[in-house]
């Protein structure tokens, strides 16, 4: 079973994507850990994307495309993991059909697109008062200013992909404003109808 989550940032998507992977082993491969990690690791990747990620913008495609590629290939060689979930990317049609060459060159293809949809001013209140609980856990990229940008870019350049999954049958949309219990209820019943929940793999 491979899914998709998107949504804009401060949605919930994160949280959703861990419960989901570990109660369907599946692979949870968030754009945004692995870029963060690779900038901790001070990498070459993880010095060319500091800067953009920091002022709230979008990694060029191709690097992001990479890391995907190899964990992706990481994840189908390991006999206990049943898919993978995809948070943070792809986050543009042009992303859309890369993982789509991605995932043919490994006999593999997108089973569902899960959307959580949250209101603009709902988003921004979360992100403060998650900032207000956790101060110590704050990240450089976590702030009301970069939130506002990282949702004009969400909704210019990633919002398309609601409509071109919904033309292939594979989007479902999530209430994302809903309590956690509730969102992890309307996912898995979603989830309910891709058929095989084991999420079987094709043959390779």
């Amino acid at each position: 079973m491979n899914l998709i989550f998107l949504g804009p940032p401060g949605a919930g998507k994160g949280t959703q994507a861990r419960h989901v992977a570990e109660r369907h082993r599946l692979v949870a491969l968030s754009t945004g850990d692995m870029l963060r990690a690779a900038v901790a690791e001070g990498s070459e990747i993880g010095k060319q994307v500091r800067s953009i990620m920091e002022s709230g913008g979008l990694v060029p495609d191709e690097i992001v495309a990479s890391l995907i590629s190899e964990e992706l290939k990481r994840a189908r060689g390991d006999s206990a993991v049943e898919g993978v979930l995809l948070d943070g990317f792809p986050r543009n049609l042009k992303q859309a059909k890369m993982l789509e060459e991605i995932l043919a060159e490994q006999d593999e293809s997108i089973d569902m697109v899960l959307e959580l949809g949250l209101e603009d001013d709902a988003l921004l209140r979360r992100i403060e008062s998650r900032i207000a609980e956790n101060p110590s856990e704050r990240r450089e990229d976590d702030t009301p200013e970069v939130l506002r940008r990282r949702i004009k870019v969400y909704h210019d350049e990633t919002r398309p992909l609601s409509d071109y999954y919904r033309e292939r049958g594979l989007l479902r949309q999530i209430d994302g404003s809903a309590p956690i219990e509730e969102v992890a209820r309307s996912i898995e019943a979603a989830l309910a109808n891709i058929g095989d929940i084991g999420g079987k793999r094709k043959a390779g």
